[in-house]
C-alpha cells in the first residue's frame, strides 16, 4: 500500500509492512528534510511584479511552503502584493526584503500585512492568517532605535496616548467632538485655547455699559440697544452713564455722558 502524508507537514507516513528496504531512508528525509525546514529553516520567495502562492505537495523532500521563515525578494512593482500561503495550521516568520507591502493569506479569509524592509511573525489557520502576538507584558526597546514613527497609511487610534508627540505636515480638520486640555487662566502662550478657556477669559467682561476704563472707542455696534457711529470715554468714570443725541447737562461729579448720532 502506498504511503500517506501527514495533512499540514507532508511527512510521508509508511503503512505497516511496507517499505522494508526504503524505511529508513524515507524516514531519515522526513527528520532531516521535512521537520528541521519547519522548525529552523528559511526559503526565498521570490516576486515578479505580481502576486504569489506558494503550495505543498505530497511529499516529504524540499518546499518551500513548508520553511518557517520567508524571505520575500524579486520585484513587487510599486504596488502591495499577496502571498498565499497553504489552508494549513502554521506559523511562518515573514521577512519583507520587497520595496511595497506584502499581504499573506489563505485562499480567503483575514490577511496580515507585512510592511515593505519589516519582519512579522504570522499564524496560517487554514481559513485565516492572523498575527501570532497582539499583546506583550512588556518589551525594552535598545536606545539606539530611531524614536521617530513615519506612517503614511491612514491610522485609527483609539483610547491611545501619545506622549509629547511631534506632528508635521497635518492636513484636514478636526471632528466637533475632539477634546483638548484647557490651559491655566495666566497661560499666554501658543498652546491651544479651548471654547472653555475663552469662555473662562472673555466672560468676566460683560457688556460695554458695565465696563470701567480709561479709554474706550467704539465703532458701529450697540449700547442699551442704541446704535453708535463712535463713543469715546476719556477718564475712568464710576458713576452714572447716559445714552443721548443731547448734548450733556446736570448730573454729577464720576457721571458719563454718551452722545451719539442722530
Amino acid at each position: 500500500m502506498a504511503s500517506t502524508y501527514s495533512n499540514n507537514l507532508k511527512l510521508e507516513l509508511i503503512t505497516t509492512g511496507e517499505k522494508a528496504t526504503t524505511w529508513g531512508s524515507i524516514t531519515n528525509t522526513n527528520l532531516g528534510t521535512t521537520i528541521e525546514e519547519a522548525i529552523v529553516g528559511s526559503a526565498d520567495v521570490t516576486f515578479s511584479s505580481s502576486d504569489l502562492s506558494i503550495t505543498l505537495t505530497n511529499s516529504n523532500a524540499t518546499q518551500a511552503a513548508r520553511n518557517v521563515r520567508l524571505n520575500l525578494t524579486g520585484t513587487t512593482g510599486g504596488t502591495a502584493r499577496t502571498l498565499t500561503v497553504p489552508d494549513i495550521e502554521k506559523t511562518y516568520i515573514i521577512n519583507n526584503g520587497c520595496a511595497d507591502a506584502v499581504a499573506i493569506s489563505n485562499s480567503a479569509g483575514s490577511t496580515v500585512s507585512v510592511p515593505a524592509g519589516k519582519t512579522m511573525w504570522v499564524y496560517s489557520t487554514g481559513s485565516n492568517v492572523v498575527d501570532v502576538t497582539t499583546h506583550l507584558t512588556s518589551l525594552t526597546v535598545g536606545a539606539t532605535v530611531d524614536p521617530v514613527v513615519t506612517e503614511a497609511a491612514t491610522q485609527t487610534l483609539t483610547n491611545k496616548t501619545l506622549t509629547s508627540p511631534a506632528v508635521t505636515g497635518l492636513t484636514g480638520s478636526l471632528a466637533s467632538s475632539v477634546t483638548a486640555t484647557t490651559q491655566s487662566a495666566s497661560d499666554n502662550s501658543t498652546k491651544v485655547a479651548t471654547t472653555a478657556y475663552v469662555d473662562a477669559a472673555t466672560g468676566a467682561l460683560g457688556t460695554i455699559s458695565t465696563q470701567d476704563a480709561d479709554s474706550v472707542s467704539i465703532t458701529g455696534g450697540a449700547i442699551s440697544s442704541t446704535t453708535v457711529n463712535s463713543v469715546t470715554v476719556g477718564t475712568n468714570a464710576a458713576g452714572n452713564r447716559t445714552v443721548s443725541t443731547s448734548d450733556p447737562s446736570g448730573g454729577s461729579d464720576g457721571d458719563v455722558w454718551y452722545k451719539v448720532s442722530s
